[in-house]
């Protein structure tokens, strides 16, 4: 236990993460120092936003823990001490009401991140939480003191009470997570499973027509089917592939099977609405002087981005096919993924710290003192609202664990 109460905590990272865990302890009258690389805070937060903000999921809690698959048990205590219940209260708290959406995903009523962000750095600033800006951190030196580079290049050294390294995964590098931190704690030793995209689109080799004419156009709705999980939706056609809400609900999946077997095939239904039965009866109609695109259009109900994608896949031969042949394409369309968007286009972050290399409250084992929150531990959850949920959780719970630590 350090009872050396005038020392700060330090929290690296001023994301959602080190934020709340920067609340929590200040709250408590412990000092709190925030380091953040970059000039501002909650950049990714504020990306984020641009999509709404969706801060959890209104499920209920025996299925929200579900959606974090093997990691579901280590992070089981923290959210069910601060759960989704509590991470609204919160947003209310600053002035921010939430909402419940037709798909369940809560939101600010305002559906934007910068409101939000704005009133929690006064609420920091009140509580006398400490930022320092434009600070890299480097790692420790041989004393154990935190070490940091300024924008002169010149090192600086801290030695906190304790320290909450909060510095995100390693998507969207620009705005501030670049997952410089994992040679940094591998080189202390410390487990680190390769970082990896999660929630990300993938390349699809596309013939030059089919880019030319279709790429930045959603196809919907359709039904996307791999290793027995059915998600019905959106898909987003891109130059390099595809992406969007459908795909990034089986990302993982795909992504493991493409780095197991080279690549993976997605199977797509065009007209999830319909049954096959029905399909054939439409497309046994005469065809008439139709062309062939029009006659899927019209008599198939497919959308022109639907009798495009059609088309790129079933070849010449496709105009050729039977009825009951061209409905088993449109009902099962085969699309070869050939890999994962990079990190830099996912929208987060599997791989990270071991869990087994932390104790109940997120803190290194074999670094006493220094807590862990956030996208930096290994676990990976799709969109919904899990990601930012186990992030604020993660933070609390670790802000709870450095109390014990310090005494208060």
């Amino acid at each position: 236990m350090n009872n050396d109460k005038t020392k700060p905590v330090i929290i690296i990272g001023g994301g959602p993460g080190g934020l709340m865990a920067a609340e929590t302890l200040a709250k408590a009258g412990i000092p709190v120092t925030i380091y953040e690389r970059k000039p501002t805070l909650g950049r990714k937060f504020l990306m984020a936003g641009r999509g709404g903000l969706n801060l959890t999921h209104s499920e209920d809690i025996k299925t929200f823990m579900t959606r974090y698959g093997a990691a579901a048990e280590k992070l089981r205590p923290a959210i069910e001490n601060f759960p989704p219940s509590a991470l609204r209260e919160w947003c209310e708290g600053l002035g921010q009401p939430t909402f419940v959406g037709t798909s369940g995903r809560v939101f600010p009523k305002s559906l934007k991140a910068s409101p939000l962000l704005r009133a929690w750095q006064i609420r920091l600033s009140e509580l006398g939480v400490t930022f320092v800006f434009q600070r890299q951190w480097l790692g420790w030196n041989s004393a154990g003191e935190l070490v940091f580079t300024n924008t002169e290049g010149k090192t600086e050294t801290a030695a906190p009470a304790a320290t909450i390294l909060a510095l995100g995964g390693a998507s969207w590098p620009r705005l501030g997570s670049d997952g410089g931190w994992v040679k940094i704690l591998q080189q202390q030793k410390i487990p680190v499973t390769p970082l990896r995209p999660a929630n990300c689109g993938f390349a699809v080799t596309w013939s030059e027509i089919f880019r030319s004419r279709c790429a930045g156009q959603p196809l919907k709705p359709v039904m996307l089917s791999f290793a027995g999980k059915n998600i019905q939706g959106e898909m987003m056609l891109t130059e390099k592939g595809i992406e969007g809400g459908a795909v990034y609900a089986l990302s993982a999946a795909l992504r493991d099977a493409i780095e197991k077997n080279g690549s993976a095939t997605l199977t797509l239904d065009l007209r999830p609405g319909v049954s096959s039965a029905e399909l054939i009866q439409r497309l046994s109609a005469p065809r008439g002087t139709l062309s062939f695109s029009n006659f899927l259009r019209k008599k198939g109900g497919l959308s022109p981005v639907a009798v495009a994608l059609t088309r790129e896949i079933g070849g010449k031969e496709v105009q050729t096919l039977s009825p009951a042949a061209l409905t088993a394409l449109i009902k099962a369309l085969p699309l070869r993924l050939e890999a994962p968007f990079p990190l830099d286009r996912a929208i987060s972050t599997a791989g990270g710290i071991g869990l087994d290399a932390l104790d109940d409250h997120f803190m290194l084992k074999n670094k006493p003192g220094v807590f862990t929150v956030g996208e930096m531990l290994n676990w990976e959850a799709p969109t919904g609202g899990y990601l930012l949920q186990a992030t604020f959780s993660t933070a609390v719970y670790a802000a709870e664990g450095v109390m014990k630590r310090v005494g208060r």
